[in-house]
């Protein structure tokens, strides 16, 4: 990285792990922004932290050895301040083991809104703010942008209509996924807001059709699986609107 910018390494992973104040994330988004060959940066780190939770998280689940358990009869009367304070410290670790465990680790669900909505906020913030170079491939070329992903992410693309709903496309984009290639199309309405929809390849993923819905970064998106491919709408919509976008989303890839 280059001396003269005023973000580190160490703000990158920070970034990452969602471990930076607003000031500094929109620092590094700013950034990024500038320079969109550092969205590929951070997905590597992405995959970088998926694959040391998938290492290391199951050791959290594992029972307390036998030989760690108190063995000798407690004292009647009122423990002293240092065991309480000490008592207090191993619950609040172990709920926040137990929280990271639940959220990084193997159930299903969790696992899905990590490969989905976290590449999906990211590759929204990096992109919707640009002016100039928002997409890779214009509107204007909507055959050839839907032939062009379809044949990276291995799967049928297609392109959802949202006029109805008073968006257009702008066009859309190839983007690094965890496991290959993943795409971006990009929605703006006549006041400026922009929608992005996220495609990524679920390889041995079932599917789940129902919506999910989670926040990020002050950007709403609702996610799901359909047959080999996953979808995540992200905006800053009201809830009720983005779901009402997302089902029209949903409609239009059924047809």
């Amino acid at each position: 990285m280059s001396e003269q910018l005023d973000v580190t390494e160490a703000e990158f992973h920070a970034y990452v792990d969602g471990q930076l104040p607003p000031a500094r994330r929109a620092a590094v988004e700013a950034y990024v922004t500038e320079h969109p060959e550092e969205a590929g940066r951070l997905a590597d780190y992405d995959r970088l932290n998926e694959a040391l939770h998938a290492a290391f998280d199951p050791v959290l689940q594992e029972p307390l050895p036998e030989s760690l358990h108190a063995t000798r009869p407690r004292a009647r009367g009122p423990a002293p301040l240092w065991r309480v304070a000490a008592a207090v410290g191993w619950v609040a670790l172990g709920g926040l083991l137990g929280w990271s465990a639940s959220w990084l680790g193997a159930p299903q669900t969790a696992s899905i809104e990590h490969e989905l909505v976290r590449p999906a906020t990211v590759a929204h913030v990096v992109y919707t703010p640009e002016v100039r170079h928002p997409v890779e491939v214009l509107a204007a070329e909507e055959v050839h942008l839907a032939k062009w992903l379809s044949k990276r992410l291995g799967a049928p693309v297609r392109v959802p209509d949202l006029n109805s709903a008073g968006f257009q496309l702008v066009g859309g984009r190839l983007l690094p996924g965890s496991e290959g290639a993943a795409a971006q199309f990009m929605y703006e309405d006549a006041s400026g807001r922009r929608l992005t929809l996220y495609v990524r390849p679920t390889p041995g993923e079932p599917d789940v059709a129902a919506f999910r819905y989670a926040v990020r970064d002050g950007v709403g998106v609702f996610y799901w699986l359909d047959g080999a491919l996953g979808y995540a709408l992200s905006g800053a919509l009201a809830r009720e609107d983005l779901l009402s976008t997302a089902r029209m989303v949903y409609e239009e890839l059924s047809l």
